[in-house]
């Protein structure tokens, strides 16, 4: 089935510009000319690129492991259209402004990036074509995250893992037996990368509540109907049913297409992200590899259940924080610690401002309360999700220690300006209650150079 064909369906109607806000107003519209998620693309590549005018010499980029699997087949399709620049990046190359740098060179001849592979890959060629002014497509190789379809790409800056703007590609193909024969680690991460729409809806509802703070709930709408399938049998996606990973491909591109629209990450990634993110920036040298999703997993379950405890609690008296620039310097590095605290410092309270922000929770707490326990779903069930399609729910299982990982969740409010249920939970005791630590600061590898 093709899926931009059915008029019920919500990413057809989306690509078509006939799906109306519920919000209200007009339809929206999104950047992306295609969306193909076919039970296989074999022989068909030339005839979805054809059509999108990309020009003469086209880059495709890969590294090993993607062009094995569908790079070559990809070359070998569009070198029919036009004149070809294979870039082939190093083995598990990373998502920073280094790469970036070789890979525009690397495409500075081509007038369009045709991007063969899943989160690095397409971060790196999404940021480069955002710099150079170049259209890019994507041929996804593995269902592990739902940045595809978003306009903002994850770029590790000096060390500080940041979320920066990006281009949106022209199209995006998925062919359904390349994602079911990823590694089964890649479909878990990319179950992991979905499993965080309530927690990161419910700090977005949380700022919505205390700060004013613009929210949309379309891009939740448009999630409802697959996250449904998908959660409900995550056994059915590990075992190879392509219409689950149907259901996982979707959830991925309409979770991108909703950051898309509120042009940002604030639908799908809030306190969960800044902890995989923090774990990324600081993790020892001698970690093995873990996929973005698997983190994501985890630190859902972490954000869930401090969601759940500071909601039981009732309205929290806030306190005026004692962070400085200097103490986060002194806990995460010179350069690390000076960028956060320009993230940290619009947010932090102070005796003037965490007074009226108490008085605010307090009366608006009941409609914040209901509003959350709206859309939530329980820890122990995004748990028991995780378990079921064999995936990572404790810091153990994505290669870190307990006081890792209790210094992460502490320290990861500090990376980025958004308030979430990480603020509000250490600005009210509950966070160093939960999560205990020795060390606010354990022994991080300083991975500034990146």
């Amino acid at each position: 089935m093709n899926d931009t064909a059915t008029s019920a369906d919500t990413l057809g109607r989306l690509l078509r510009g006939d799906y109306r806000d519920p919000d209200g107003g007009a339809p929206i519209a999104v950047p992306v000319k295609d969306v193909r998620i076919e039970r296989t693309l074999q022989n068909l590549e030339a005839d979805l690129v054809a059509p999108l005018g990309l020009g003469r010499r086209l880059a495709v980029v890969s590294d090993p492991a993607t062009r094995a699997v569908l790079g070559t087949r990809v070359e070998r399709a569009l070198s029919r259209l036009c004149t070809l620049v294979p870039v082939v990046l190093e083995p598990q190359p990373h998502a920073d402004l280094a790469t970036v740098a070789t890979l525009r060179r690397a495409c500075s001849a081509a007038d369009a990036l045709v991007a063969v592979g899943s989160g690095t890959i397409n971060d790196v060629c999404k940021f480069a074509a955002a710099k150079d002014g170049k259209p890019y497509v994507v041929f996804a190789t593995a269902p592990s995250m739902n940045g595809y379809t978003s306009m903002n790409a994850a770029i590790t800056v000096h060390g500080h893992k940041k979320t920066l703007p990006a281009a949106t590609p022209l199209a995006v193909f998925m062919d359904l037996a390349i994602l079911a024969a990823a590694p089964a680690r890649m479909i878990r991460a990319g179950l992991g990368d979905s499993l965080c729409r309530p927690t990161a809806q419910a700090d977005w509802l949380l700022s919505r509540h205390l700060f004013g703070t613009p929210y949309r709930s379309a891009p939740f709408e448009m999630l409802a109907e697959d996250e449904a399938t998908l959660l409900d049998a995550p056994e059915a996606l590990m075992s190879g049913d392509l219409d689950a990973m149907r259901a996982l491909a979707r959830t991925l591109v309409l979770s991108g297409l909703g950051m898309t629209i509120c042009g940002g990450s604030y639908p799908a990634s809030q306190g969960e992200h800044l902890i995989s993110h923090c774990i990324d920036m600081f993790a020892p040298a001698d970690r093995g590899n873990h996929f973005h999703g698997e983190q994501v997993a985890v630190a859902t379950l972490t954000m869930a259940r401090i969601q759940e405890e500071v909601l039981t609690a009732g309205p929290p008296r806030l306190q005026p924080s004692g962070i400085t620039s200097t103490v986060l310097k002194d806990r995460l590095g010179p350069d690390v610690g000076e960028s956060c605290w320009g993230e940290f410092e619009p947010k932090r309270l102070s005796v003037e401002t965490a007074p009226p922000l108490t008085q605010r929770l307090a009366s608006a707490w009941n409609d914040l309360a209901g509003d959350i326990r709206g859309v939530s779903i329980s820890a122990s069930r995004l748990e028991s999700i995780m378990k079921r399609a064999g995936g990572p729910t404790v810091p153990a299982d994505i290669g870190v220690a307990p006081d890792f990982y209790a210094a992460a969740v502490r320290n990861a409010r500090f990376l980025r300006d958004r308030y979430t249920f990480l603020d509000l939970a250490d600005d009210s005791g509950h966070l160093a209650r939960l999560w205990p630590t020795a060390e606010p600061s354990p022994p991080w590898r300083d991975k500034s150079s990146g």
